[in-house]
């Protein structure tokens, strides 16, 4: 087993931001391999998120963000379970970030279920045309026409959306790893963009 050093814990800490027992564990459950232990607390991250989906989250923080030069706003609500979490400086920079990253990246839903079904089903049929007139054979048009789609889907779905300051990372990816850090179920409510000039 790799030796683990002081200086290769506070290095995935500042990769991950997670706790220094659990970088320590990690590291040695992964051989101090920096690249696999990142991977390792994403992993648990999922599983605490998992854990703490079906609980209530009643509490939380409207964040507010302004583009400068006043042109564009963003107001984002993000949930947890207590009040305690909601004042912590992590969950506020959290739904910061969120309302930047929505100013940037102007997505038009939250989750994949909660796209538009007629926005969905007008692109399948611009994509299924696309194929077909591509020459594409009939019987894989439909393979392609679900790739799109998903691609799609991760470009209007805010949790799908790789992370304005860090495209290695989605938005989901933040949000489990904050779960894991502060240990209770957090979600992002709704969220409201405006530019001056657009309905």
């Amino acid at each position: 087993m790799a030796d683990i050093t002081a200086a290769m814990v506070k290095e995935l800490r500042d990769r991950t931001n997670a706790g220094m027992m659990d970088c320590k564990k990690a590291l040695q459950e992964c051989g101090g391999d920096m690249d696999k232990a990142v991977d390792f607390l994403r992993q648990k991250g999922l599983a605490v998120a998992a854990k703490r989906a079906g609980r209530a989250t009643s509490e939380g923080v409207v964040q507010c963000y302004i583009h400068s030069g006043n042109k564009l706003g963003v107001m984002v609500e993000v949930n947890c379970e207590t009040d305690f979490v909601a004042k912590t400086d992590q969950f506020v920079e959290f739904a910061r970030n969120v309302a930047m990253h929505i100013a940037a990246t102007n997505p038009v839903c939250i989750k994949k279920e909660d796209a538009p079904k007629e926005v969905v089903e007008k692109e399948k049929e611009i994509y299924r045309k696309q194929a077909l007139e591509s020459g594409k054979p009939e019987h894989i048009v439909d393979k392609i026409v679900e790739g799109r789609i998903e691609k799609f889907l991760k470009e209007i779905c805010l949790l799908e959306q790789p992370y304005v300051k860090d495209p290695d990372l989605t938005i989901q990816d933040l949000l489990n790893e904050l779960v894991a850090k502060m240990g209770e179920n957090i979600s992002i409510g709704r969220f409201v963009r405006f530019k001056v000039g657009e309905e």
